[in-house]
Formats: structure tokens, sequence, C-alpha cells
């Protein structure tokens, strides 16, 4: 069993893909990152760095004790190994679609969540901090989709990790101010994945724990999400 420390954001989903995708049993423990749960000393045991998601797996494959790990692309590449699936166990195709995985990690997720932030939850509107993320964001995109014009999924010809890492995060695009048609390769992309049963079970969470799919922006959430020290 694992436990999943799960809130409705991109890189909450990216677990709950993987995680229904491979059929493994695990338990969601809904961390409401509006209401400063994140910062709960139990959660912190955990996840050190007050982010979702994070896991406790309570049976390693070393049949060890449970296992905590924060960090969506940790938490991904342990999955994979330990399950054997959605990464290649060597060679040059695990490395493929880990350049992929980290190219989410270090450049589209916090370049698109400045964008989200600039664009929708920031007080007093600055024109050139919305223009530089947006154009970032459509550079990333850019990048994307030069990749998938040539290849069925970021990885190669098989759908893995590096898919689930990077979806979530364009499934908001209007957010970003992307126009998608701009990019047909990531819309081929995405409609593929949007198809996946197992896409669509990690997506129906939100039904249950977040049913508007957002954060409330109200004071205590922005103390909470934009006020730490």
């Amino acid at each position: 069993m694992i436990d999943l420390y799960y809130w409705t954001t991109p890189n909450g989903h990216k677990v709950s893909i993987f995680l229904e995708e491979a059929g493994l049993d695990y338990a969601v423990k809904p961390v409401h990152i509006g209401r400063g749960e994140q910062f709960a000393s139990e959660f912190l045991t955990i996840a050190p760095n007050n982010r979702i998601p994070a896991i406790v797996d309570r049976a390693p494959a070393d049949g060890g004790q449970p296992l905590a790990l924060f960090e969506s692309g940790a938490i991904l590449e342990y999955l994979a190994d330990k399950t054997g699936r959605f990464l290649a166990h060597e060679g040059r195709e695990r490395y493929v679609t880990l350049q992929w995985v980290y190219w989410q990690v270090g450049g589209l997720g916090p370049m698109a969540g400045q964008n989200h932030h600039f664009r929708n939850y920031a007080p007093h509107k600055i024109d050139y901090a919305v223009e530089r993320y947006i154009k970032e964001t459509a550079r990333l995109y850019s990048v994307l989709d030069a990749r998938l014009e040539d290849h069925d999924y970021m990885g190669g010809d098989a759908y893995s990790i590096a898919d689930m890492a990077i979806y979530p995060w364009v499934v908001p695009y209007d957010k970003q101010g992307q126009d998608i048609e701009e990019y047909p390769n990531v819309l081929r992309w995405m409609r593929e994945i949007d198809a996946r049963p197992a896409v669509k079970r990690a997506y129906a969470l939100v039904e249950d724990i977040n049913p508007a799919n957002n954060v409330e922006m109200d004071d205590e959430a922005r103390k909470h999400l934009f006020g730490q020290r």
C-alpha cells in the first residue's frame, strides 16, 4: 500500500496518474494547500520542503521499513523502478526519458507556475512579468511540439513517466495564455493521453477532493501559498 499525500495540482496529478496506470494500491491523504495543511508537523516529517506530492511506500521493494519520498520527479522514477514499468531499466532509452522528466521539473513546471501566478493570482498585474512568463511558456511548448513531431511520446515510441510528468502542466494551457492550436503535435499527444482510462480515473479524484479544482484565493490561502518565509 502506498499513501499518497496529494492536492489537485499538476504535480499532484503526476503521481496519481502513475498509480492508476500501474494499478497500485494506494490511499489518498489530501493536503489542502490553501489552508496550510502542508505545514503540519506530521506532513513535514514526510516532505520537509512543505510541498505536495509525497508518498509513503509501506511495502518497499527492499523489504525494509516504510519509505517516505517527496519531489514528484523522484517519486515517478522510484515507482517506475519499483514496478518495472514506464521507464527502461537501463540504456539510452532510460536516459532519454529521464531528461524529459528533468526538463519538466526544472523548466516547464517552474515557468508555467510563475505564469499562473502572475497572470491569475498576483494582486497587482506586472506587465513585464506576465509577458516574460507567457513567452517563456510558449518557448517551452515549442520545444515540446518539436519533440513530438517525430516521436509518439516524449521518451520515444512508448508512453512513459516523462509523459505523466509533462501532461498535467499542459492541461491548463488556457490559464497560461497559450493557444493550443499553435502546437498541433502537442494537441495530438494531449488527446491520446486524455483518452487513457487511468488518466481519467486519476483526474476523477478532483471531484471527491476539490470539486472546484482550484484554491479559494482568500487572505488565508494567500498567506499560506505566497507568504511563506
